[in-house]
């Protein structure tokens, strides 16, 4: 099991996790509270809550809260002499004392406000010398959290001996990170979180530009290497003091998690997997022994793979493809119980229904891969095809051949059948691959991979095809334009839109769905009604699915556009209109035209022609798929050759732009880009060309003696 997927298996069993957060967090710069921190701590709270988990809160901040409303309270009642004359600093007992209450107060009014109920616990460390207490506090937490209560833990320094609570090490524990450490291990805790100021644990001081985030802590290996910083501004303990608790935590068999607190949602983000911060594990030495294989080492071992495929005779490639359609029904099984697991943990996670739909194999869904993959191996040969044979001059022959593009990366979200498919075309096409799955689909992708690299020949290798699981980000990837020559992203618009912004790779791909329906004055309306509900209602979500209806004008008179409304609202489908729409159907008018809805809903409006809808298109589209529904041949002509999109139709549904149904066996995503492939990209757009000079001898000699021919060949394939 590698470093980066055992490291985070740990957050499939929790429910019961400790969450220590520090002053440094709850106070801001000038030592008032960061009333917006703790807000979103005590909304990550709520929600974790309500999923069912049992959280227990250990805080600081009582002492520094304390001391800010004595000083206000000093300073309200001084006189000029005493502001001349300040004393000196606070007893830190007292300030413990008055912030207590205060900060209690704060915790249950916020809590209460989410509907949440807290509980205040007090301890000193002299407490836990004795069972019996510590006997009582187990059984009356376990009361607290049966009763979907929070828990809320805090060092009782007003009445702590510790002469020098500051200093002192001595006792049981000495802060609140300790604290939280043996809280952990007394209440039996799955997970501690330590939340800092700061990402988590690093190499040396954060504000070195040196140091670097450890993402998985390993005592043998770190804990003589790291140079501490200052201690917390503020807090007694700082990074030191949660290091020694987050090790003698998870030495005693708990993981330990140190993220940062400033941000609104890390400890969402630790359970759903995602690696936020430092994590400390008892067998984080045993991970470490499996050499973790980078990103860039990965695209350069796929590119030699890629050369050994292309290599390898036709029918060859072709085999190689069979038996992995072979392996995925041979291992159908276990390729779904990984799946099933993925689904539980998304459902556990709180995921989006949409998401969890997308992301499960539904039954027959591997045989269809399989099958598909059965149709692009029945393809004809796509890698050395002679587009272009010229004679150049005399028995000196030029060829224009078409040849693998070289390493691909492909990113893609929730769907793990994406991957079965892209790797097909991958094999077809020649192309060395890096995947970049979804966390959510990690073990189904896992498990894909598995099978279908399995299937892969030792004379070509396993890595033709890598499974980009390490630490690396997609930011990192997009880093690699020396290795990976082409991006090809398959997810959101914002995923697809940061991707284009942040790498020198070219990419493939588009940013929006925005596609349009135009029926004419001279359409077959029940034609009509047929089409538009299809390209609406068939998949809403797919980014061929119709968002904008436009009508031309005389079917605002003559009743053509109140049937197609009908159509739309009697399969369910929310309207919005534009200006004229809007008035004339009285419905509500969309803010945008440029809007993806991904849902059962579109815009419609009204136009005075075809040019007018041209028009709009160009202005409001995405160069998607554009469709007109006309009988006028005349005008649909107008309509193919002006509308300027990757796909454009005539009396069809805009769902049919698709690889699989346009007879590419499937497809890598669909392209707007006017460069390279634009619409469903197959095999082909998957493939460059290159040219190959066959001569005799010839030299150039600046061209003496020379004759040009140019004379165009027959193509010999």
């Amino acid at each position: 099991m590698s470093g980066a997927s055992s490291s985070r298996t740990f957050i499939r069993n929790i429910k019961r996790l400790v969450v220590k957060v520090g002053t440094a967090v709850v106070t801001r710069g000038d030592g008032r509270l960061a009333l917006g921190r703790l807000g979103a701590l005590c909304e990550q709270l709520k929600e974790l809550n309500s999923r069912g988990y049992e959280v227990i809160l250990v805080t600081s901040g009582a002492v520094g809260l304390g001391r800010q409303r004595l000083r206000y309270r000093k300073l309200a009642n001084s006189s000029f002499a005493d502001l001349q004359n300040p004393q000196g600093e606070f007893d830190g007992k007292a300030c413990a004392a008055v912030g207590q209450s205060s900060l209690m107060a704060l915790y249950d009014t916020m809590f209460s406000q989410l509907d949440v109920t807290s509980s205040q616990l007090l301890v000193t460390d002299s407490v836990f010398c004795d069972t019996g207490f510590r006997q009582q506090l187990s059984e009356t937490v376990n009361s607290l959290l049966d009763l979907r209560v929070i828990p809320i833990f805090n060092e009782n320094d007003a009445v702590s001996t510790r002469k020098t609570p500051y200093e002192d090490s001595s006792g049981i524990f000495w802060d609140n990170d300790s604290l939280a450490g043996l809280l952990a291990l007394e209440l039996k805790a799955d997970l501690l979180v330590l939340l800092s100021d700061v990402e988590g644990l690093y190499s040396g001081p954060p504000i070195d530009p040196t140091s670097k985030l450890i993402q998985t802590f390993v005592k043998e290996k770190h804990l003589g290497e790291i140079t501490f910083g200052d201690k917390s501004r503020v807090g007694r303990g700082g990074m030191t003091a949660k290091v020694n608790a987050a090790v003698c935590a998870s030495c005693a068999g708990i993981p330990v998690v140190i993220t940062s607190g400033f941000a609104a949602d890390n400890i969402i983000k630790v359970l759903q997997g995602e690696m936020k911060g430092t994590l400390f594990h008892k067998d984080a030495h045993l991970w470490t022994l499996v050499k973790e294989v980078s990103a860039r080492e990965m695209a350069v071992e796929a590119r030699e793979s890629s050369r050994r495929l292309q290599a390898l005779k036709s029918e060859d490639r072709r085999k190689i493809l069979l038996d992995v359609a072979n392996a995925l029904q041979d291992n159908e099984n276990m390729i779904i119980a990984e799946n099933c697991a993925d689904i539980k943990a998304a459902e556990e996670a709180g995921y989006e229904k949409s998401l969890i739909s997308r992301l499960a194999l539904k039954p027959g869904r591997i045989e269809l891969l399989a099958n598909s993959i059965r149709k692009i191996a029945d393809m004809e040969e796509p890698i050395g095809r002679i587009l272009k044979r010229r004679e150049i001059a005399s028995d000196l022959i030029l060829e224009n051949t078409t040849c693998s593009l070289g390493v691909l990366l492909v990113v893609f979200e929730s769907r793990p059948d994406a991957l079965v498919q892209i790797a097909a075309l991958a094999i077809r096409s020649g192309n060395g691959l890096l995947l970049k799955g979804g966390k959510e689909a990690r073990q189904s992708n896992a498990a894909l991979h598995k099978v279908i690299t399995s299937a892969i020949p030792d004379t070509v290798g396993g890595k033709l095809i890598g499974l980009v699981t390490s630490r690396e980000e997609i930011p990192d990837l997009l880093k690699l334009d020396d290795v990976i020559d082409l991006v090809i992203p398959r997810g959101s618009n914002k995923l697809v839109s940061q991707i284009k912004e942040s790498t020198k790779i070219p990419v493939l791909g588009h940013s929006d769905g925005i596609c349009h329906v135009y029926v004419d004055k001279s359409a077959d309306i029940e034609m009509a009604k047929r089409i538009v509900s299809d390209s609406k209602v068939d998949y809403p979500a797919a980014c061929n699915a119709m968002e904008t209806l436009l009508v031309h004008k005389d079917l605002a008179s003559n009743g053509g556009l109140m049937e197609l409304v009908a159509e739309l609202r009697k399969d369910g489908v929310t309207l919005y209109g534009g200006q004229r729409a809007s008035q004339l159907l009285r419905i509500s008018e969309a803010s945008s035209f440029h809007h993806e809805y991904n849902s059962v809903t579109c815009t419609v409006e009204i136009v005075d022609d075809v040019f007018a809808a041209i028009d709009h298109i160009h202005k409001y589209g995405s160069s998607h798929t554009d469709c007109i529904i006309t009988k006028d041949q005349e005008v649909a002509e107008i309509f193919l050759n002006q509308v300027d999109s990757a796909a454009v139709f005539h009396n069809a549904s805009t769902r049919f732009c698709d690889g699989a149904r346009f007879g590419l066996g499937a497809e890598v995503g669909v392209s707007t880009s006017r460069i390279h492939a634009r619409g469903p990209v197959g095999v082909e757009g998957l493939l460059t060309t290159r040219w190959i000079l066959r001569g005799s001898g010839q030299v150039v000699n600046g061209d003496k003696g020379v004759t040009y021919i140019h004379k165009d060949l027959t193509q010999k394939n």
